[in-house]
C-alpha cells in the first residue's frame, strides 16, 4: 500500500536516535523513488497559495551525565503541536499585514479603522506606590492603546501587554472615550484596577520566553565521582535547560542532560560553603541540581531567567491560536493563502528529502502529508527568517530559510524545478515581511508626535 509506505517513510526523521539497518535504508530508498514518481505525477496539483512550514525533529530520552533519570517529557524544538516556534518566541513580533509603506505608521499600531478579530480578557492590577502606581502607558487613539508596560510593574505581573486595546475600565466602557477621561476613571477608582482589554494578531505581541547561556559549575552526584564540573548551559525558550561538556558542543552534539524547569523550585543555596551557589529542584523526581556561578551578577542573571522558565505565563499570542486552528483545516480550506503546492524538506541527519503538501499564510508555512490530509503535520513560524536560493549537493536550486541567530535551525526546501522555487521564494519573502519586531514597530510609531498618559 503506497500511502502506508509513504507514512512510514515520513516518520523516519522524527526519530532522532534511531539507527536504521542497511536493509531498512534500502527500503527507504525504494520508497523514496516511488514517492518521487508520485511527486511528478501530482505536479498538476501545484498552484499559487499560502502557508507555513514544519520541523521534523523531536528529542527523545537523554541519559544523565550522572547516570540518574530525569523527567524529560521533551519535544525540545518541536512544540505547539509540531510547530517549530523557537525564533518566534525569542522576540516580540507584531503583524502589519500588507501595509508596508514607509510613509505610514505600521499597521500593527495604526489608528486607521479596520476590521479586527478581538479576543477580550480581564486584567486586574493592584495599585502600587509612586507617581505611576500601575506601571503602564496609554496613547491617545481610538480605541485607546497600551504603548508601554514597565518592567517588574504591577501591570506586567497582571499580564497587560503592549498593544492591548482598552475596552472597559472599572466596569465603564471606554471605547469611545478620550484617553484622558479613561485615565481619570482609573485614578478615581479602587486600589484594584479592573480593565477589560482586547487584542488581535496585529496589536498583541508575544512575550519572549526566557533564554540564557553560559558556563556554570555543576555539582556532580555520582557515587563514583564527586565535586564540581564546569559545563556549558543553555536555557532555551521552551523552558528546558540543556548542558554540554563544552561550548563548542552546542548544536553539534547531543546535550549531556535536558531538564524541564516549569514548576521547579529555584533559589540561592548557602549550605555548601561556596559563594554564588544556587539550586534547582525540578517538579518531578527527587533530584536536586546545584550550580555555581563566577560572580554575584552572573548568579542573578541565571536566577532571573530560570525563575521565569519555572513560572511561565501560559497565554498564547493570538497568532498561535490562529495557526493552531488552521492546522485542523484541510489545506485548501485555509483562506487567502499566499502560496501552496508540493515541497520537499531536507532532513540533514538522514540526508533525505521528505515530501509535503505546503500552504503559506501570513508568515506561517504549514506541512500536510498530502493534498487531502487533515490535520496538518506541523509548521514553521517564519518571523525573522531570511530567504534565498542556494545550491546544495546535486540540487542546483534549493530554498534556504536562514534564521537571524545561529542558535535556531536553518531549513532547506525544494520544489520540482527552478521556476517553482522562485515562485516560493517570492511568496516567502512577502509573507515574512508582514511581521515586524515589536521594538521596531513601537520606535517607528513613537517617532510621530502623539499624546500619551502614563498610569
Amino acid at each position: 500500500d503506497l500511502k502506508s509506505e509513504m507514512n512510514k517513510t515520513r516518520k523516519i526523521p522524527l526519530m532522532k536516535d534511531t539507527r536504521a539497518s542497511d536493509s531498512s535504508q534500502e527500503e527507504a530508498i525504494d520508497q523514496w523513488a516511488r514517492r518521487r514518481k508520485q511527486f511528478k505525477d501530482s505536479k498538476k496539483c501545484s498552484s499559487t497559495g499560502g502557508s507555513s512550514i514544519n520541523s521534523t525533529i523531536t528529542e527523545g530520552s537523554i541519559n544523565s551525565e550522572d547516570a540518574r533519570s530525569v523527567d524529560l517529557g521533551l519535544h525540545s524544538e518541536n512544540e505547539d503541536r509540531g510547530f517549530y516556534t523557537e525564533n518566534f518566541h525569542s522576540a516580540s513580533w507584531v503583524f502589519r499585514g500588507d501595509d508596508v509603506s514607509p510613509d505610514n505608521s505600521p499597521r500593527c499600531l495604526s489608528k486607521r479603522p479596520r476590521p479586527v478579530a478581538i479576543r477580550e480578557r480581564t486584567v486586574k492590577i493592584s495599585k502600587g506606590i509612586g507617581n505611576y502606581p500601575w506601571g503602564f502607558r496609554i496613547q491617545f487613539s481610538k480605541p485607546i492603546l497600551v504603548t508601554e508596560v514597565d518592567t517588574n510593574s504591577a501591570a506586567e505581573e497582571a499580564g497587560l501587554q503592549v498593544g492591548d486595546i482598552l475596552i472597559a475600565v472599572n466596569g465603564t466602557d471606554v471605547t469611545s472615550m478620550p484617553h484622558s477621561e479613561a485615565a481619570n476613571l482609573a485614578r478615581k477608582g479602587p486600589d484594584i484596577l479592573t480593565m477589560v482589554v482586547g487584542s488581535d494578531i496585529s496589536r498583541y505581541p508575544n512575550t519572549p520566553r526566557p533564554t540564557c547561556r553560559g558556563y556554570l559549575h555543576k555539582r556532580t552526584q555520582s557515587a563514583i565521582l564527586k565535586g564540581w564540573r564546569k559545563r556549558w548551559f543553555v536555557l532555551k525558550h521552551n523552558g528546558y535547560l540543556h548542558y554540554y561538556k563544552h561550548k563548542k558542543d552546542e548544536g553539534k552534539c547531543r546535550p549531556l542532560e535536558v531538564t524541564k524547569l516549569e514548576g521547579a523550585e529555584i533559589g540561592v543555596d548557602t549550605n555548601l560553603g561556596k559563594p554564588f551557589v544556587f539550586k534547582c529542584i525540578p517538579q518531578t523526581g527527587n533530584r536536586v541540581f546545584y550550580f555555581c556561578a563566577t560572580s554575584n551578577q552572573e548568579m542573578k542573571r541565571w536566577l532571573e531567567a530560570m525563575d521565569k522558565a519555572a513560572h511561565p505565563v501560559h497565554q498564547n499570542h493570538v497568532w498561535v491560536d490562529v495557526t493552531l486552528h488552521n492546522t485542523t483545516l484541510p489545506p485548501l480550506a485555509i483562506k487567502n493563502p499566499e502560496c501552496l503546492g508540493l515541497l520537499h524538506q531536507l532532513d540533514r541527519s538522514k540526508d533525505i528529502w521528505i515530501q509535503h503538501y505546503c500552504v503559506l499564510k501570513d508568515g506561517c508555512l504549514y506541512f500536510y502529508a498530502t493534498l487531502r490530509s487533515t490535520p496538518a503535520q506541523g509548521g514553521l513560524y517564519l518571523q525573522g527568517y531570511m530567504v534565498s536560493e542556494q545550491s546544495l549537493g546535486s540540487k542546483r536550486s534549493v530554498i534556504e530559510l536562514k534564521p537571524p541567530s545561529e542558535e535556531f535551525k536553518t531549513f532547506y526546501l525544494s520544489a520540482e524545478n527552478v521556476n517553482e522555487n522562485k515562485r516560493w521564494i517570492t511568496a516567502l519573502k512577502a509573507s515574512i515581511n508582514k511581521w515586524l519586531p515589536l521594538h521596531q514597530a513601537i520606535q517607528d510609531f513613537m517617532n510621530r508626535p502623539l499624546e500619551e498618559t502614563r498610569m
